[in-house]
């Protein structure tokens, strides 16, 4: 308006004077409030699973960050707060932030139908945890330790091997930690013509990484040899040793096949049927490969094998590949029961299995009239496993809500473990005192303000 009754210079002048100290987070806040608004009505009075996980921030403050999944026409996932713990993260702090939250949005314990945490005792105490403190109040709900969390854990214990992950992070840390020796292992690279210039760290927060690592050192063994040779480090011998560079090979070519098996883990819109999938799948290359290697057979390593060929080597390693691939099968074993996997084929395709023993005579009378109703079949084909059972319990409700009550649990905690990296963005050391829950919401939510509804209810002219 100056711009055209005067001229752009005023107009440039006016436009330098600042907004208030406080208008971009009032803005925030006002649209952080209607998107929760819109979230609490969807939620409310309709089924919903939750999923948590608290982690400490920059300012080592501690964040709850719990996610809802509800059904919207379709499967839908949303942030449903993110909230400080002032003092310990305690089973009863953690319960007393989600009740009265539940209790303020007038959502209630007996619509949730599941819980998803990972297995701390604070989240997963069967007597003292989280998990048994929401199963006084609804004792239908289920908990589902983190699938993710599940898969590391199997995959940590690696007693037979465990020198040469020892000896790796030895060397990757003695690299990596010391300015000048990076630089120098980097120009030697360079100059025998490597393809990478650097080793990477290991992090244990970050599962994956331990597979890139080995595969890093292992491409990198003979610059690390000469390096650590030149250097006098006591760990030289060892990437002249052949046998310890056959164990660091396997390591690297199984930590690349259990990172697929993460990676496949991960995901928005992911079910318990359809990852309990993924883990029998590599259950059976266990099995598969255990039996290969006693045989001798190593096709499956291709680190391993082309070592071996290029340098004319005898395997020597297999009794210790052997107790690995045994241990991970316990292991697994231990954390996924297989019999869970069986227990979801009637859900993952109606119209091959058969009715579960445990079904009432309503639940497979409609089972029946699903699979034989033919017009079933197209929806199955082209739709989403949710949306599917979705629509089945429209016609079908006793069915339909059985199958809902399997899908709609967090089958793992994804959805908190990348907010995580959104807080650390919003919540800089320039920001520390900051509370991110408005910004976190309206940073990452799907829902969209309703701005006309916003801005009818701010005054235009606000007086003087």
């Amino acid at each position: 308006m100056v711009s055209t009754i005067l001229d752009d210079t005023a107009a440039s002048k006016l436009r330098a004077i600042p907004l208030s100290n406080n208008t971009i987070g009032r803005r925030i806040y006002d649209m952080s409030k209607d998107i929760e608004e819109q979230l609490n009505d969807k939620v409310r009075d309709s089924r919903f699973s939750l999923q948590m996980d608290e982690a400490t921030d920059s300012n080592k403050d501690c964040l709850l960050i719990t996610y809802v999944r509800f059904i919207d026409g379709d499967d839908m996932r949303e942030l449903l707060f993110c909230k400080q713990i002032t003092g310990r993260a305690t089973a009863e702090e953690l319960y007393k932030i989600i009740d009265s939250y539940l209790k303020e949005a007038n959502l209630k314990w007996e619509d949730c139908v599941g819980i998803c945490t990972d297995g701390v005792q604070a989240m997963a105490g069967k007597r003292g945890g989280l998990q048994a403190l929401i199963k006084r109040v609804n004792p239908n709900v289920q908990w589902t330790h983190c699938m993710i969390h599940r898969e590391a854990l199997a995959s940590k214990q690696r007693p037979e091997l465990n020198d040469v992950m020892t000896d790796v992070i030895a060397t990757v840390n003695y690299i990596k930690t010391r300015p000048v020796k990076a630089r120098i292992f980097s120009e030697l690279c360079e100059e025998m013509g490597s393809d990478h210039t650097a080793v990477l760290f290991h992090s244990e927060s970050r599962w994956p990484s331990r597979g890139k690592v080995l595969s890093r050192v292992f491409e990198l063994r003979d610059e690390i040899g000469i390096f650590l040779k030149e250097e006098g480090n006591d760990l030289a011998h060892k990437f002249y040793c052949n046998k310890f560079l056959m164990k660091l090979a396997y390591l690297s070519d199984m930590f690349l096949k259990l990172n697929e098996v993460n990676l496949q883990l991960q995901g928005a819109n992911t079910h318990i049927p359809h990852l309990a999938d993924k883990i029998t799948s590599f259950t059976r290359k266990l099995e598969m490969w255990l039996h290969r290697v006693k045989d001798g057979n190593v096709d499956s390593f291709e680190n391993l094998k082309s070592f071996i060929e290029e340098n004319k080597l005898q395997n020597t390693v297999i009794p210790c590949m052997e107790a690995h691939i045994s241990a991970l099968q316990k292991h697994f074993q231990k954390y996924f029961l297989m019999q869970e996997s069986k227990e979801y084929d009637w859900i993952r395709d109606p119209f091959s299995a058969t009715p579960p023993a445990d079904f009432s005579t309503s639940e497979e009378e409609q089972f029946i009239d699903v699979i034989s109703d033919s017009t079933m079949r197209l929806p199955f084909q082209s739709k989403t496993l949710a949306a599917f059972w979705i629509g089945v319990e429209k016609v079908y409700p006793l069915l339909g809500k059985r199958a809902l009550a399997i899908l709609l649990p967090f089958a793992t905690s994804y959805l908190c473990e990348i907010g995580f990296p959104a807080v650390a963005s919003i919540k800089t050391k320039y920001r520390s005192k900051l509370d991110i829950e408005n910004e976190l919401r309206v940073a990452i939510s799907n829902l969209q303000p309703r701005f006309e509804k916003i801005c009818s209810m701010k005054q235009a002219h606000t007086s003087h």
